[in-house]
């Protein structure tokens, strides 16, 4: 049979109705489209795919059921490494992960690992009827700080091996960044809370509002009895670029931002925390947040969004899938231009005005791209007399995270980088016996996929340790 060339393309919204909606943008696959896909897969005997997948999915057996349309034992072998299949098909960068060492990749597309991924997960949801047994408990406690990718990803491993596991997140919803920080047309959030679910029916206890560093210290969680601890507290301690205006009215973090939108519901009519609506946006930055950030607020009723970005598309760090989604939308792309100065009022002073302290537009200066820097992209050079002036009345800043000083601070002996990430071992061990780390409290802000690989060592190195 003849290979088929090219990967069965995603069906989604049209652009023109997607952009005042917050639906999911990709509408999945039918069960049709999933079986012609999977036959694409050659069934290589080195499995490459597998090397590629940060969780080690066993990726050629799971498409070998959906081949058959087996498609709950695709997600019985999914399930085996992943603790949150839904939400991995949707977000994980596969494109440069699984799906770019496929042997089919090298001479065509590669196959939709994670298309496929998302169906079996779907399909899995909607249909599966057998209740998960709860394993057997082996008398340990472990304690999970945080409950985005990695710490879901450690609790579920561990409770799967028995242990009685309690995870604490500082917000009233679960699900980390995964509901504040990505949006609902992107995850939709009953996709997480169904992980979440099935989560507690391996017998994981979830403990919301529990802020760790002020509700509870570390070695409280010890001294309450968890014989281990697992932070995965992430990064949410926003970055700025210290540039003059940054303090006024109508300036974001894009943390603040998103968090509104995805968790505190802020685009509902006469919402609790407001956010801006209607008016001209710039959105700072290149990366899938940014991307995010920019296609919420046209959702949110923007007039004009721009992405301002100090690079060229080539450097532009988000996935190649959220640009072309956040382009056919109509997002604005100002490439190599760099900001200078946020504006306010002149008169911002005149407490009659009722603009008083607002943003009224952003100084740029175009930029040209140098010399490679230390990661080897171009360092982008200021074009000398090139400034301008962008007429916005919203600023995003969307330029990376931080990990929170909290737990560090409260923490003795917890040794972190000058970043402010925590120092960890091969295995996720801190430099404190039993105190285990990763995610983007180790690495800053990364993929979610890459958070739940750290999450599955640190429990393979706390089983290791509590079962001596």
């Amino acid at each position: 049979m003849a290979i088929v060339q090219k990967k069965n393309e995603m069906p989604t919204q049209a652009p023109e109705i997607r952009a005042h909606n917050f639906n999911e943008v990709a509408l999945g696959y039918t069960a049709e489209i999933a079986i012609e896909e999977a036959k694409r897969c050659l069934n290589c005997k080195n499995r490459p795919c597998v090397d590629g997948c940060p969780v080690n999915i066993n990726i050629p057996d799971f498409i070998s059921k959906m081949k058959t349309g087996d498609f709950e034992g695709a997600y019985k072998i999914i399930s085996e490494s992943s603790s949150l299949p839904a939400v991995c098909g949707r977000v994980c960068p596969q494109e440069t992960q699984c799906e770019s060492k496929c042997t089919l990749g090298i001479k065509f597309e590669p196959v939709g690992i994670g298309r496929l991924e998302r169906f079996a997960a779907d399909y899995h949801n909607l249909n599966a009827k057998e209740k998960r047994v709860m394993p057997t408990g082996n008398g340990h406690r472990v304690a999970i700080v945080g409950s985005g990718p990695s710490g879901l990803t450690c609790a579920g491993d561990l409770a799967k091996k028995g242990y009685k596991v309690t995870v604490f997140e500082a917000l009233h919803t679960a699900g980390g960044v995964l509901v504040y920080g990505i949006p609902e047309f992107r995850l939709p959030k009953a996709i997480v809370a169904k992980e979440v679910d099935t989560l507690k029916t391996l017998g994981v206890e979830v403990e919301t509002n529990v802020v760790i560093g002020k509700t509870l210290t570390i070695d409280e969680l010890f001294e309450q009895g968890f014989e281990a601890v697992f932070i995965g507290s992430g990064a949410g301690l926003p970055n700025f670029m210290g540039i003059p205006g940054e303090s006024l009215k109508g300036v974001y973090s894009a943390n603040e931002f998103l968090t509104r939108s995805n968790l505190m519901k802020s685009y509902l009519e006469n919402p609790v925390t407001p956010i801006m609506k209607g008016g001209k946006v710039a959105v700072v930055g290149g990366g899938n947040v940014a991307m995010d950030a920019a296609r919420t607020a046209l959702r949110l009723g923007a007039d004009k969004v721009y992405i301002v970005y100090r690079r060229s598309m080539d450097e532009l760090p988000a996935r190649r899938e959220e640009v072309e989604h956040a382009e056919e939308e109509g997002i604005d792309f100002r490439l190599l231009n760099n900001p200078v100065e946020i504006l306010g009022y002149e008169n911002r002073d005149d407490p009659r005005d009722p603009k008083n302290g607002f943003v009224r537009g952003m100084r740029c200066i175009r930029m040209e791209l140098g010399e490679p820097d230390a990661k080897g992209r171009r360092r982008p050079v200021p074009v000398t007399g090139s400034e301008f002036e962008l007429d916005v009345d919203t600023v995003i800043i969307s330029i990376g995270t931080s990990p929170n000083p909290l737990i560090k601070d409260t923490t003795a002996g917890l040794d972190v980088n000058s970043h402010g990430g925590i120092i960890v071992n091969e295995d996720g061990l801190t430099s404190r016996t039993a105190i285990y780390a990763g995610g983007d409290a180790v690495t800053g802000a990364a993929t979610v996929i890459s958070a739940m690989g750290a999450g599955k060592v640190a429990a393979k190195a706390i089983d290791d340790y509590l079962m001596k």
